[in-house]
């Protein structure tokens, strides 16, 4: 078989094969790609047949490396390497020839959180914005209302429970269960796995004040309503990810004065107040739906660095270091 017909092949066992998100199976498919691309444009040139080896591999990767971050080489290194673990496991290839591709060491960012003032201020902006642009009795002033108790709920469950922007945007009403005995969301994470979130009463409020006005947002001419989605669209369809991204950014901007704010900001944030308030690790772990441990345990840094800033602003004897006195 050709590449391109190899990697079609391995792209569409990736996703139903081993249920991999159609985020990752796009990432896996666009760094394939440039490599791809690279390997016919070298073969053209030299007027040979298409193939891979540790040469072409290591060529593809130094060009990488004149115009691309460490982090994104490590990542199309990895794809290239499940790549050739796939094509020796259906006998496509003898040896993976990738597995001899070093990584480039990556310098680990702590994530970026917000404060529990700010992300108190985001997730109440949209109020703040519906009471200043006033509220006249017309159908715009009632939808503005409606869109505000939408994206309350919205802000409060991504920051409340950490979930994913992707696991948001798909979440049903079947999903929820709001009773005062036991508020839970039934989440779908990566590689389908399921869990169970806990909802505070925040979220739950936000929630049941949203669902109650819901079908307001029905399509203007079609009155079309999905009947699923927990969260919509003003013409009655699911919201997206793209415009979930869009609105907490929109809303980081009012409630914070921050122009970069993005939904896995309000997880991060959650999972460090978490941990600052004294939540085990197991439980986060839990509750964000991470595979491993190891990937939970990057919250204990951001909750050092945060608590040693603290200290080193607030401490006598860190001002009087940093002043130069004894």
């Amino acid at each position: 078989m050709e590449l391109r017909d190899l990697k079609t092949s391995f792209l569409a066992d990736l996703a139903d094969g081993r249920r991999a998100s159609s985020n990752t199976v796009s990432a896996y498919g666009r760094d394939l790609e440039s490599l791809l691309v690279f390997v016919e444009a070298r073969a053209d040139a030299r007027r040979a047949k298409v193939q891979l080896d540790v040469f072409v591999l290591r060529a593809w990767l130094g060009e990488l490396a004149r115009r691309c971050k460490p982090a994104s080489v490590a990542r199309k290194i990895s794809a290239v390497r499940a790549f050739g673990r796939w094509m020796k496991r259906y006998g496509h290839a003898s040896v993976n020839v990738a597995e001899q591709l070093l990584r480039p060491k990556v310098a680990r960012e702590l994530p970026m959180f917000l404060s529990a003032e700010d992300s108190a201020s985001v997730v109440e902006s949209p109020d703040a914005e519906n009471v200043a642009s006033g509220r006249p009795s017309s159908a715009d002033g009632a939808l503005r209302e409606v869109l505000a108790l939408r994206d309350r709920a919205l802000l409060e469950l991504l920051y409340g429970t950490g979930i994913r922007v992707g696991e948001l945007a798909g979440l049903s009403l079947d999903q929820l269960s709001l009773s005062e005995a036991n508020s839970v969301i039934r989440v779908l994470g990566k590689g389908q796995k399921e869990r169970m979130v806990p909802l505070g009463r925040r979220a739950v409020s936000a929630l049941e004040a949203w669902l109650t006005t819901r079908s307001a947002l029905a399509h203007r001419r079609t009155r079309f309503v999905d009947p699923a989605a927990v969260f919509l669209s003003t013409r009655g369809r699911r919201l997206n990810p793209r415009a979930v991204q869009l609105l907490v950014r929109r809303y980081g901007l009012l409630g914070a004065g921050r122009t970069d704010l993005h939904p896995h900001a309000l997880r991060h944030t959650c999972a460090t107040h978490l941990l600052d308030g004294g939540a085990d690790l197991r439980v986060i772990q839990e509750i964000l739906g991470h595979a491993s441990l190891s990937t939970t345990q990057r919250y204990t840094h951001v909750s050092v660095a945060h608590l040693l800033k603290t200290y080193d602003a607030a401490h006598p004897l860190a001002k009087s270091k940093k002043s130069g006195h004894p």
